[in-house]
């Protein structure tokens, strides 16, 4: 009892841990794999496939379509989103001008999970002591849960039969780079850079300094408690549009590789996001496009049925197209997010653009699957027994 009191007395070094918390910045959230900061891209179902959204400080690379008008729909989703959530937004383009882009983003509306709710709510017209559960007497105080999931969402829904209100966008800070601004239409042979490439990465590098998103720069307290996330997005970069026409294959690779790896070393150290289009399919060299995939964080592309054979086939009649994931990305851990299945298909309806898992239908006609085999068939001849017979080769 003597060395009780004075050991009751004497303090302790414990301390019980708790979990730091990060920045809270308005339509962020942090990745459940990584810990990094994720915004969403306006699509859940994209959100989904991608792990949860876009990593803060990353660059989400769409490899566009023969026609480019998903990739562009896509892009429009992710503009939408930095509204609805107050971000700053980056918009640069070659082809068409970033106002008309803007003026074309897609309506929100209301979560169609909590409105279905509440419509059935509505109809049902039950009182709440109708409403009450018959349970016992000792759960009837007890403290009611928040079982709606639609709280938890991330991201907002948005109806593409509508266009966003003008009041909306004028809420937004936003700054447009048009490439017809800042390019007189002829480029320097000798000079393996391209110029524009030059005064893009000026304006975005000028965007992150100007408008606090740098990491490295001290901030004041007032500036820290209204951060936000800046969204930069680049529409079809690297399209004859940008100056490359002129220039081979090799050049332009080497100039679109220094933008982007100048790019991606810039929003490692800032609050930034970026979004880029470019059309891989104008590419004669396959080697540059998988460079220009390892060169960005996330690389998808996007296969229209649109023009092709594949738009009359039957076991594609529910989807416009095929989405491909080319790389995922490995931030702050050795291993990426993956999806429960790559096979994976776009569709285009009259409201909305989902990424669902691709389902063949279960019975195709006779016809179909005799067509199929005619053309599996058909195959270029191996070995030493080159006929054109449809039969088992012969040693």
């Amino acid at each position: 009892m003597s060395m009780a009191a004075p050991m009751a007395n004497q303090a302790t070094s414990f301390q019980k841990k708790s979990r730091s918390r990060g920045l809270q910045i308005l339509g962020t959230r942090p990745s459940l794999h990584n810990g990094q900061l994720l915004v969403s891209t306006g699509v859940p179902s994209l959100d989904f496939v991608l792990g949860g959204g876009i990593a803060v400080g990353s660059v989400l690379l769409i490899e566009e379509d023969t026609y480019g008008n998903y990739a562009q729909l896509l892009l429009s989703y992710y503009l939408a989103e930095g509204v609805m959530t107050q971000h700053h937004l980056c918009l640069a383009s070659g082809d068409e001008k970033p106002h008309t882009i803007l003026k074309n983003l897609p309506c929100p509306e209301e979560d169609p999970i909590s409105a279905a709710a509440e419509g059935n709510k509505r109809r049902s017209g039950k009182t709440n002591e109708e409403e009450t559960m018959k349970i016992a007497w000792r759960y009837q105080h007890l403290p009611k849960h928040q079982s709606n999931p639609a709280s938890h969402r991330f991201g907002h829904y948005y109806d593409l039969s509508r266009v966003m209100s003008a009041e909306q966008l004028s809420s937004t800070p936003c700054s447009c780079f048009y490439l017809a601004d800042h390019w007189s239409g002829k480029t320097n042979t000798s000079d393996c850079l391209n110029p524009v490439y030059k005064k893009l990465f000026q304006h975005i590098e000028n965007q992150v300094a100007e408008g606090g998103f740098s990491l490295t720069q001290l901030q004041t307290q007032t500036q820290a408690k209204e951060r936000t996330v800046l969204r930069i997005a680049i529409h079809s970069l690297g399209s004859a549009l940008w100056g490359d026409e002129p220039l081979s294959d090799r050049q332009t690779g080497t100039s679109l590789c220094q933008f982007l790896h100048a790019l991606r070393a810039l929003l490692r150290n800032s609050l930034a996001v970026c979004v880029i289009t470019i059309p891989t399919h104008v590419f004669q060299d396959s080697g540059l496009v998988r460079r220009l995939e390892r060169l960005c964080d996330t690389a998808v592309q996007l296969e229209s049925f649109a023009g092709s054979d594949q738009e009359k086939n039957p076991a594609y009649k529910e989807y416009h197209g095929l989405f491909h994931i080319k790389q995922l990305p490995r931030l702050n851990s050795l291993t990426c997010h993956m999806p429960d299945s790559l096979d994976l298909a776009f569709k285009l309806k009259r409201k909305k653009l989902t990424i669902e898992k691709l389902h063949l239908p279960p019975d195709l006609s006779e016809t179909m699957s005799r067509s199929q085999a005619d053309h599996s068939s058909i195959a270029p001849s191996l070995g030493c027994a080159s006929s054109t017979s449809k039969g088992k080769l012969d040693f």
